[in-house]
This record gives C-alpha cells, sequence and structure tokens, in this order.
C-alpha cells in the first residue's frame, strides 16, 4: 500500500471513528432498488427540480423584482422608449442584453414544467398500481402537498415579469382572493397593499418564488426520500417477489449508474428544449396595464384546469345578509379545496375500507382494480375537460365557432363524460381480468393453427399448468401475455422462486420494526 492510500485509509478511519458514518453509509449503498422504467418517473421530477434550481440562482442575480416605473431603453426596439416596472425592464434586459440570459430563462421555464408534468405523471402511476398504500400512505399526501406547492411555485414565477399575461393571471388571482366569504377583501388589501395592483406585490411573490417554497419543497423531497429508503420500494409481483423482500439492483454501481445517465439526458432534453423551442415570449405581451385584459391568456397548463373552471361557471351571485358570494367562489376555492381533500383522504379510507390487510408492498395492475382505474379515468376527464375549456376562446376564433356554444360544450362536458370515463374504464378492466382468467383455463394462444378432421381450423393453446394439477386461480398478478412457443410455458405463481434469476434479493422487511 502505498503512502498516500495509507494516509487516506488512516483519515477515513479517524473520521469514522469521531462520527460513526461508515455503517448507516454502507447500509444506503446497499440498499436495493427494483428494475422498471415507471419508477424513475419520481427521478425525472427531481432531477427537473435540480435544473429548475440551478438556473433560477442564475436568473436571480439579474432581475430587479421591483414595481418603479422606468422607461426601457435596451435592445429591443418595438418596447423602446416606454414606460414600465423596473421588474419587466430586467426580465427585457436578461432576454436581449445579457449573455445567455434568453436561454436560461427557457431552460427555466421548460424546468418548471417538467417539473409538474413528472409529478402528475408519477402520481399518476402511484395511484393506478395502488402503490399508496400501508405504509405508504404519508409520502402520498407529500405528493400532493408537491403538486399545489409546484403550482404556486409556478403562478408566482411567471408572475414576476409583470407582462401582460402574467398580470392578467396576478388579476384573476386577485379576483379569487377577493371571493372569499366576508374575509376577501381585507386578504386582498393586505397581499397586493391596497388597491391591486398596488405596489407590492412583484417584490413578495419574489420572497415566495425564490425562498419560501423553493425551502418547503426541499424539505419534502427530503422527507419523501427518506421514507423511500426507510420503507424501501415497492415491486410488481413476479415469480421471487413478494412483500419481505426488494429484488432488484442495489444502489452502487447499478442504481447509481442508471440514475446518473437519467439526469445527463434530463439535463440535456431541458438545454435543447430551452436552446430551440420559444417558451413564454413576453416581449410580445409588452407592460401590464391594469385596465387592459386581452383574449388569448392562458397560463402555463398546470394552472388551466383552474382558469377553464373560472369560465364554465354560470354567472350565480348568492346574497345574505349582507354579503355577496360570487360565483368566482366556487371553481376558484372550493374547487381545489375538495379535490385536494379527495385526494388526501383517498388513501385512509381505502386503509379503513381494507383495514387489517398489513403492509401492501406488491403493486397491483390497473385492470386488478377497476373501481381505482375508473375513478382515476374519471378524475383525469374533468381535468382535461377543464383544461381545453381555459382555451375555449382560442379554439372558438381559430375554428369559427361560437364562444357561447363552446362554454356550454364545457359545462355538458364536465357533467357527463367524467361519468362516461368511469363506466367506460370500468368495463375494459373486467373485461381484460376475463381475458387473463381465459388464459389460465386454457391457456396461452401459440399462433399455430391446424385443421381438424371434420375440417375444421382450431389454434394449439399452451396450457399455463399441467394437466394433471388443478386450475390455477385467478390472483390479479402477473397473467403472462407473450405468445411462446409450444412447451415453453409455465405456471406463473406468487412467491415462487426463479432459479434462473441474476437479480439482487433484500430480504429486509418493507416495514422497518413492525
Amino acid at each position: 500500500m502505498s503512502r498516500r492510500a495509507a494516509r487516506v485509509r488512516r483519515a477515513a478511519r479517524a473520521a469514522d471513528e469521531r462520527f460513526q458514518g461508515a455503517t448507516p453509509l454502507r447500509r444506503t449503498l446497499n440498499k436495493v432498488f427494483p428494475d422498471n422504467w415507471s419508477f424513475m418517473l419520481g427521478e425525472l421530477a427531481l432531477y427537473s427540480f435540480v435544473m429548475l434550481v440551478l438556473t433560477g440562482i442564475m436568473l436571480a442575480l439579474f432581475f430587479d423584482p421591483s414595481m418603479r416605473e422606468v422607461r426601457y431603453d435596451g435592445s429591443y426596439t418595438p418596447l423602446r422608449g416606454m414606460p414600465m416596472s423596473a421588474a419587466y425592464d430586467s426580465a427585457l434586459r436578461i432576454s436581449f442584453d445579457t449573455r445567455g440570459g434568453l436561454f436560461l430563462r427557457q431552460m427555466h421555464h421548460w424546468s418548471a414544467n417538467l417539473f409538474m408534468a413528472a409529478i402528475v405523471v408519477h402520481m399518476g402511476r402511484i395511484f393506478l398500481t395502488g402503490a399508496f398504500r400501508k405504509p405508504r400512505e404519508a409520502n402520498w399526501v407529500i405528493g400532493i402537498l408537491m403538486f399545489w406547492l409546484g403550482f404556486v411555485e409556478g403562478f408566482a414565477g411567471y408572475s414576476l415579469p409583470d407582462d401582460g399575461l402574467s398580470g392578467t393571471g396576478l388579476r384573476i388571482a386577485g379576483s379569487i382572493v377577493e371571493a372569499l366569504p366576508i374575509v376577501g377583501t381585507w386578504v386582498s388589501s393586505a397581499l397586493f397593499g391596497g388597491e391591486f395592483p398596488g405596489e407590492l406585490i412583484i417584490g413578495r411573490l419574489y420572497i415566495v418564488h425564490v425562498l419560501l417554497v423553493p425551502g418547503a419543497l426541499v424539505a419534502l423531497i427530503s422527507v419523501h426520500l427518506g421514507l423511500i429508503v426507510k420503507q424501501k420500494h415497492t415491486q410488481w409481483p413476479r415469480p421471487g417477489h413478494t412483500n419481505a423482500n426488494v429484488v432488484g439492483e442495489r444502489m452502487v454501481p447499478g442504481f447509481a449508474g442508471r440514475s446518473t445517465g437519467l439526469a445527463i439526458i434530463v439535463f440535456a432534453v431541458i438545454a435543447a428544449l430551452g436552446g430551440l423551442v420559444q417558451i413564454n415570449p413576453l416581449w410580445l405581451f409588452g407592460p401590464y396595464e391594469a385596465a387592459v385584459v386581452s383574449a388569448a391568456s392562458q397560463p402555463d397548463w398546470y394552472v388551466m384546469f383552474l382558469d377553464g373552471g373560472l369560465r364554465l361557471m354560470p354567472p350565480w351571485e348568492i346574497r345574505g345578509f349582507g354579503y355577496t358570494l360570487s360565483p368566482v367562489f366556487w371553481p376558484g376555492v372550493v374547487l381545489p379545496g375538495l379535490l385536494t381533500v379527495l385526494a388526501i383522504g383517498y388513501p385512509f379510507g381505502h386503509a379503513w375500507r381494507h383495514r387489517g390487510e398489513g403492509y401492501q408492498n406488491l403493486l397491483q395492475r390497473p385492470r386488478d382494480a377497476p373501481t381505482r382505474t375508473a375513478v382515476g379515468a374519471m378524475a383525469l376527464t374533468f381535468y382535461l375537460v377543464l383544461t381545453v375549456s381555459a382555451a375555449n376562446d382560442l379554439i372558438a376564433d381559430k375554428f369559427h365557432i361560437s364562444l357561447n356554444a363552446m362554454i356550454w360544450a364545457g359545462r355538458i362536458g364536465a357533467v357527463l363524460l367524467p361519468p362516461l370515463a368511469f363506466y367506460v374504464a370500468r368495463r375494459l378492466c373486467l373485461g381484460f381480468q376475463q381475458q387473463d382468467r381465459r388464459r389460465l383455463a386454457h391457456g396461452l394462444e401459440t399462433g399455430v393453427v391446424i385443421r381438424m378432421p371434420d375440417g375444421e381450423y382450431r389454434e394449439i393453446e399452451q396450457p399455463l399448468a399441467p394437466a394433471d394439477a388443478l386450475p390455477l386461480p385467478y390472483t390479479g398478478w402477473a397473467v403472462p401475455k407473450r405468445m411462446q412457443r409450444v412447451g415453453a410455458a409455465r405456471p406463473v405463481l406468487p412467491g415462487t422462486a426463479d432459479a434462473g434469476t441474476k437479480e439482487t434479493v433484500d430480504a429486509g422487511s418493507e416495514g422497518d420494526g413492525r
């Protein structure tokens, strides 16, 4: 051993004697992670957040979050000489006069969209596969909170430039705040520092955007990852996969290498989007004027469902006791609150209904929980109807359709399409279950067709169990669906070992301490 290696070894031993870090580090490096592409959706959100933070730090060095009035004298000729806020002036200078500024701005915006998209798809995967079941209810709640924090973070971010589009969004947010019963006008005055738009809101949104919400997101992400390490990972039911083990690859080198590759790909895609695909060309919108509201003012995609709900709500006011309950209150306050409560409460309702089941560490295919899958399809349909309705003015203009007809189509669709989606999704799941039962009873299709003596053509089916064995019960677990050679199929039963597997098995309990 060389002198340098000996010194490093002595230093490492001395550090371990004082801080006792070797054992937990070794345990962490030996963690086993299942090998399935769907488990990388959470990592996609994590790496998008990392890029979001890095680009945000760079932009914060050049942005001026002030609403004081200045006259623009930068490089963008059409706006030169116009009065505008210092925030909009600095956003224009970042875009046109700062080296790489527009590239960073667009990378930051694309990172935000990718972060929210990854959260939504990841939560959808968790819901449809039952990964929220005991003991992971807390992680589901954390995911819901992260979505709403990302929602607030995105809204605050694209409101900062104080352009025409972001100002329209702030006007809508101010209307929602004012719709709060009794305290609405007081809360609005406190937020904006007086009448809308006031002179303080950009500075306050800046603190929310760069300090408060990112700090809360970092805390939630840390707790989320800590719970995953503590509770270990869910996995798909396959031969050798049980509630008491995890089959996959260790963190180092397999999982770490694959995850690092995904991070590089995510950074490269975001960089390509930032350099090649235009997003939020704020110089086209001009500075915000409180008295001006334009058509074709759509927020980012993850806010559009709220905008769509506001557009579809009939102008119904409730008056009583000297107060007026605005129609904005129902889609702007009650709807997101109700959706959040239902989403957070679903795992606990499931645990109460299936109490006594114990830890559930094996995932379910969506078809094996038809009612839950149908609920997910219904929620997705309702969300899409509201999202499309947020662009009803654009659709009416481009396709020469009456805007009034578009509004009524959205209202009818929001009432009729979600129950229809529930029915169709449930029937499809039940049909797929019936198909699985048929495979268990009759075997796999082989693609080999023979002609019988009486002239009938019949396909040979490969049984999944020996002829003298009992019929395989339907458990809702994996049923082979790929065509196989005659004689190549064999039974797939939960808990059976696969002698040919080369995967690592962590036999520790999924819920430490139970």
